[in-house]
């Protein structure tokens, strides 16, 4: 840094897990690197992870092709970028070589920096499988990315108030209304209030008043099941009763 320091571009967590244990250094790699190429190696780094969160994936594709955007649009760096311009490649394919994903999945990715944090927090959801909170999948979650602000948060409440998100196709109609400046809570409440297809009909119940029934962090799956159990049991007695 101009100031003397160092900035730690990678390996954030093996400094942490060697202050843990105590260990008085850690082997490193100094380099001379410009802004862009460490958010270069900072992004291949995170993208490294076991799991990866598409909110993660999303700012990290994007970040990335940004600086090597960035990269592509300079001569004085000595970067594989010019040369595979030269190729007649841009960066957004030299990405998806790279990143081992095509180049569609990651606009997909891509656009998902475009919502609200409580809309992507639902497509986390969705790899995070958390049973008790909206879940939403990537396709509609792009679809949805094109909406205004102000929409996607409309949007938000009706889905809360629904306790449901859009499916693929109810998606794409709520961007369609939205593109023709005919998009508002009536329009939004009326497409997420549509049967879906091979729609199930769901029954559900507060979670306090089963809570005490069973151990904390039990899996909602353990959950259902074991009710399932209790009231196939239940029948089987009042119909040994009326007998």
């Amino acid at each position: 840094m101009p100031d003397g320091s160092y900035q730690m571009v990678s390996g954030h967590r093996r400094k942490f897990a060697s202050e843990l244990a105590e260990l008085p250094t850690v082997p490193c790699i100094v380099r001379e690197l410009t802004d862009d190429e460490a958010i270069i190696i900072m992004v291949d780094s995170n993208l490294q992870r076991e799991r990866v969160l598409p909110s993660e994936k999303a700012f990290a594709y994007k970040m990335k092709l940004d600086a090597m955007k960035r990269q592509g649009q300079r001569t004085d760096l000595t970067c594989a970028t010019p040369l595979h311009k030269l190729d007649g490649k841009k960066s957004r394919d030299i990405l998806a070589e790279q990143s081992g994903e095509s180049h569609e999945q990651i606009r997909k990715y891509i656009r998902l920096t475009n919502l609200i944090p409580e809309l992507l927090d639902m497509v986390d959801n969705s790899v995070l499988k958390e049973n008790d909170k909206l879940q939403m999948a990537l396709r509609p979650a792009v679809e949805l990315s094109y909406l205004p602000q102000n929409e996607q948060n409309a949007l938000l409440e009706a889905m809360e108030s629904e306790d449901c998100t859009p499916s693929h196709a109810q998606a794409i109609k709520i961007r369609d209304f939205s593109e023709k400046g005919k998009l508002n809570s009536g329009v939004i409440q009326s497409i997420l209030q549509e049967e879906k297809p091979n729609q199930v009909e769901q029954f559900k119940m507060p979670k306090d008043r089963i809570s005490k029934f069973f151990s904390p962090g039990t899996p909602a799956q353990k959950i259902e099941d074991t009710i399932v159990k209790a009231l196939e049991m239940y029948r089987r007695r009042q119909r040994e009763m009326e007998r």
